[in-house]
């Protein structure tokens, strides 16, 4: 099996190629320090993606929403990513050879992962299922931080907390 970086420059690469097939002019930044792996500008809107490899089960994606900091091989921090750090996680499946984008409106306060489904769960459950094709077609025109109008906001937002009178 390939190495962490090997997998992660692979996913870039196969994200980078999707995004200029969509239209995408790309930048790169010039340092490994920051939160994002490139900029895809879409029509004069600049997105900052961070890009993930995975390799599903035929069933499941797992997305990883954090990257972990190591000195000599151990975890020295864990970053969780959020949307004032990043617009969207795209994550290359090798098992699928398709790239998923997740808006970062569904990160939340920073949560640690998010599940995508290639087929239907086996208890026939649908409520807060996240269905892999609904994270095929990245709508660049929108930002991907603010709720669509009719959305409810991600269960990890914070909400304050309603008045007694």
């Amino acid at each position: 099996m390939a190495s962490l970086k090997h997998r992660g420059d692979l996913a870039e690469l196969k994200v980078a190629a999707d995004l200029v097939g969509r239209g995408c002019l790309l930048s790169f930044p010039f340092s490994e320090d920051s939160d994002y792996d490139l900029i895809a500008d879409f029509r004069g809107r600049l997105h900052r993606i961070q890009v993930k490899y995975a390799q599903s089960d035929g069933r499941t994606v797992i997305v990883r929403c954090r990257s972990h900091s190591l000195t000599k091989g151990k975890v020295r921090q864990t970053k969780h990513y959020t949307a004032e750090m990043i617009d969207w996680i795209a994550v290359w499946d090798s098992t699928t050879a398709c790239c998923y984008y997740c808006p970062s409106r569904e990160l939340g306060a920073g949560r640690s992962m998010l599940h995508l489904r290639l087929a239907p769960a086996r208890n026939g459950q649908r409520l807060g299922i996240r269905d892999a094709c609904d994270y095929m077609e990245p709508d660049f025109s929108t930002d991907p931080r603010m709720e669509p109008a009719g959305i409810e906001p991600a269960t990890s937002a914070l909400q304050t907390p309603r008045s007694a009178s």
